[in-house]
């Protein structure tokens, strides 16, 4: 099969023939449709991602159809559509066991622990634990904006969040994380303010649900401005971005009991950033993390979607070929992408 692969962090990628996958007694090869390019397959390649064994195929957004199966595989046959969380679960550890797997305690995660979808075709483990079929009413591309960014953006805000009608929700990035969380908390009837350095991505945030945005380059205290806007603070404010900075300002800009979500994936010196704990105890501030979601979990985030009520098709800013993601993968790091960019054609 074709596969885009690098060998060696930070290094030159090509588009090579290597072999077919085949399905372990509990696992199924899917042949994939579409696949997200994401800026955690950036982190990847730059080598922050420790768990990557070099050569390496990544890709973890996907949807397509089964061609293969294992012979414990009970659920699922050859030919159903299906997509897959980032996370899967090893089905059997106590995480799992409390329906959790998002924080399986053996989880594995294509195009990290194993080869992943920038490919013809993919491999599954634990597919009964972690598959998820796909209903008709949603094509392949738009499947393939699901399985990263929106389902963490849907759990931090649904799920961990516990976002209300007409609570002030704060996004803080405007990548394809904090668009998919400017859609869902609208769609939950929230008041969005989306705050970005980028004037293209505050417009179409605002396009996507935002009441009103800030540009914190333009802003002389985006502080100041975000409690002025939610009237002293906002209720839940998610860092979509993943650095000191946003972290910082995603704490500073909530109410009293307020609710901070990190999803932004907080990577080299971003990793222990400081926390004002004075606050998070003065305040009953609660500090929460999103780490993708349960297969189990996506039947009513797709009934949104087929009745019409999330659209994550719109986030869709193109669709490229396998051979375009070798100059769109590196590229991310320059963070001029508005939207999410599928793989569509192999």
């Amino acid at each position: 099969m074709k596969a885009l692969v690098y060998e060696k962090y930070q290094g030159p990628l090509s588009i090579q023939n290597v072999p077919d996958p085949t399905p372990n007694t509990h696992g199924v090869v899917v042949k994939v449709s579409a696949t997200g390019l994401c800026r955690s397959d950036w982190h990847g390649w730059m080598g922050h991602d420790t768990d990557i064994i070099l050569p390496h195929v990544p890709g973890h957004e996907l949807a397509g159809e089964i061609t293969a199966i294992g012979s414990d595989i009970k659920k699922f046959k050859i030919g159903d559509r299906v997509t897959v969380p980032f996370v899967c679960g090893c089905g059997t550890c106590g995480e799992c066991a409390s329906g959790n797997q998002q924080v399986c305690d053996n989880q594995s995660q294509p195009g990290f622990t194993h080869w992943g979808s920038f490919a013809e075709y993919v491999a599954l483990d634990y597919a009964d634990t972690n598959l998820v079929l796909l209903p008709a009413e949603i094509n392949d591309s738009t499947a393939a904006t699901l399985g990263c960014r929106f389902i963490t953006s849907y759990r931090a805000v649904v799920a961990q969040g516990r976002v209300q009608a007409n609570q002030y929700v704060a996004i803080h990035g405007c990548g394809g994380v904090g668009l998919s969380a400017v859609m869902i908390a609208k769609a939950y009837g929230a008041k969005v303010i989306a705050i970005d350095i980028n004037d293209a991505s505050l417009k179409l945030a605002r396009e996507l649900g935002a009441s009103t945005t800030v540009n914190a380059n333009n802003s002389s205290d985006v502080l100041r401005q975000i409690k002025e806007i939610s009237k002293g603070g906002v209720h839940i404010s998610l860092d979509a971005l993943g650095s000191e900075t946003t972290c910082l300002n995603s704490i500073n800009s909530l109410r009293k009991r307020g609710k901070h979500i990190q999803v932004g994936l907080m990577t080299e010196d971003h990793k222990h950033p400081k926390i004002p704990m004075d606050k998070v105890i003065a305040n009953e501030l609660e500090i929460l993390g999103s780490h993708g979601m349960q297969a189990h979990q996506y039947p009513k985030m797709l009934e949104l979607i087929k009745k019409g009520k999330l659209n994550p098709e719109r986030l869709i800013a193109k669709t490229i070929s396998l051979e375009d993601a070798i100059e769109a993968l590196p590229n991310m790091s320059r963070f001029d992408q508005k939207g999410v960019i599928v793989i569509n054609s192999f």
